[in-house]
């Protein structure tokens, strides 16, 4: 029997891996992924431009500095990033490609649970593990998610979504038009701007979009004065306290918020771009995630007349493009659907307990990781307002120490129980305040969260 099963070699797999390696190293553990490659999202997405939409400073492990002079750093180099955690810690060989979890079951007898997997050829086995530790991300890696739009099957030219871009997608001197007004569209657009006749980012209502510039001064100096693990751990400190800083002040208040991102926009873009009209949303900062452009590229392919903004509703689909509820007609010959992504509970596995079905819709959050009455499963979900990596850390930092501490006592269970007056608790849903589309299409499926800590679901 596994002390720990690690599902998914993403960022957080990894994270889970190497802190495991480092402070449990008594702890046997495996890690199972679906893929035949490390990475995660990083691996997944091969479009144009694919990057972090956050500082490597914070997405970064805390264990392993970054050293790359760009601070949004493009997929390729996160993906190796993560290559090198995983050679550095050793960890490659408890890595199991190409099977992913079905099912798991939690036997109250012998206090583990029983894991199906499946590989690609279908065939299936079983593991047994005290506990299962959860990193397969948030989101479906089978498709991205398209809206319904009345006349799509009718477009005659390329139509695909970014989670799904083909190797060989041939588009200079095309006409693309982007629908998505997210951080892959954000993304997406300035990067095929160069090479595409036009390209047109096509979005229903605008997001908060803010420059930044690619290159940190601050980290820049500091690496060239101080030892290297020092100066990533200054900055990453600074980045994390600026950032919580940031958006503690844009929910107190969200007006002054506004107007900082709106006069910076305004400022890029110049007095003839109606900004009030495509990058004004109706909604608070942070109501929805706020999308960083590096060096304002976006704003860049704007001005020089690569890129249009259509911002409005969407009539219907034509063979050769779009046409909006005005009558403005956008011609593509390819069209991108940057729609979002289907949000995902754990992977999809299907869990049990004793052979009976887990509803987690119905059980809370503790610590915004282990899920009340649910025995030796901890899963991570990220930050809505800052890296995914910041909490996964924490999570695994936790989970060492929960490993250590079940040893030391000979603990063979844990469980967040919900017992007295915790017992009454209004529940409700664990993102309150961030309520995108696909948070909004998904949360149903979601634990809830309490009304006091440690039944809340933080975002600091």
């Amino acid at each position: 029997m596994l002390d720990v099963l690690i599902v998914g070699a993403g960022i957080s797999g990894i994270s889970a891996a190497c802190h495991l390696r480092s402070e449990s190293p008594q702890a046997s553990f495996s890690i199972i992924e679906a893929r035949e490659n490390p990475g995660g999202t990083w691996d997944l997405f091969r479009y144009p431009g694919i990057r972090s939409d956050s500082d490597m400073h914070t997405f970064g492990f805390n264990f392993k500095p970054w050293t790359e002079p760009k601070v949004l750093a493009d997929g390729s180099s996160i993906l190796n990033y993560v290559k090198e955690a995983i050679a550095e810690h050793d960890i490659e060989k408890q890595i199991q490609y190409g099977e992913k979890v079905i099912s798991a079951n939690f036997d109250s007898t012998s206090a583990s649970w029983l894991v199906e997997l499946e590989n690609q050829a279908g065939e299936t086995r079983q593991l047994e593990t005290r506990l299962l530790f959860m990193c397969a991300g948030y989101y479906s890696y089978e498709a991205g998610y398209t809206p319904e739009l009345k006349g799509l099957e009718t477009f005659a030219g390329k139509l695909l979504h970014p989670q799904k871009w083909p190797e060989d997608l041939e588009y200079k001197d095309k006409k693309v038009a982007v629908i998505g007004s997210g951080a892959t569209a954000m993304t997406l657009v300035p990067a095929m701007a160069g090479a595409a006749r036009k390209v047109t980012m096509i979005q229903r209502s605008p997001t908060y979009v803010v420059p930044r510039p690619s290159i940190d001064i601050i980290a820049k100096v500091l690496n060239a004065v101080l030892p290297m693990s020092w100066a990533y751990n200054i900055v990453r400190w600074k980045n994390i306290h600026l950032g919580n800083y940031f958006y503690r002040s844009s929910r107190k208040n969200h007006q002054r918020a506004k107007e900082f991102l709106l006069k910076q926009v305004r400022k890029a873009l110049g007095d003839g771009f109606d900004v009030d009209k495509h990058f004004t949303p109706s909604y608070n900062p942070w109501d929805q995630r706020v999308c960083v452009v590096p060096e304002g590229d976006l704003f860049a392919a704007i001005n020089n007349g690569s890129v249009d903004v259509v911002t409005g509703d969407i009539d219907c689909i034509i063979p050769n493009g779009v046409k909006m509820d005005d009558g403005t007609q956008v011609d593509a010959d390819i069209l991108v659907t940057a729609t979002g992504l289907n949000l995902q509970l754990m992977g999809g596995v299907q869990f049990s307990m004793d052979g009976e079905v887990i509803d987690f819709s119905k059980r809370l959050f503790y610590q915004g990781m282990l899920i009340s009455g649910v025995p030796n499963l901890i899963q991570t979900f990220g930050y809505v307002n800052a890296s995914w990596t910041l909490r996964a850390d924490l999570n695994s930092l936790y989970v060492t120490r929960l490993v250590n501490h079940m040893k030391e006592t000979g603990a063979t269970r844990v469980s967040a129980e919900l017992v007295g007056k915790d017992a009454q608790m209004e529940a409700e849903s664990a993102f309150r305040d961030f309520q995108p589309g696909y948070m909004k299409r998904g949360m149903h499926l979601f634990p809830k969260q309490g009304d006091h800590a440690p039944w809340q679901n933080t975002q600091d």
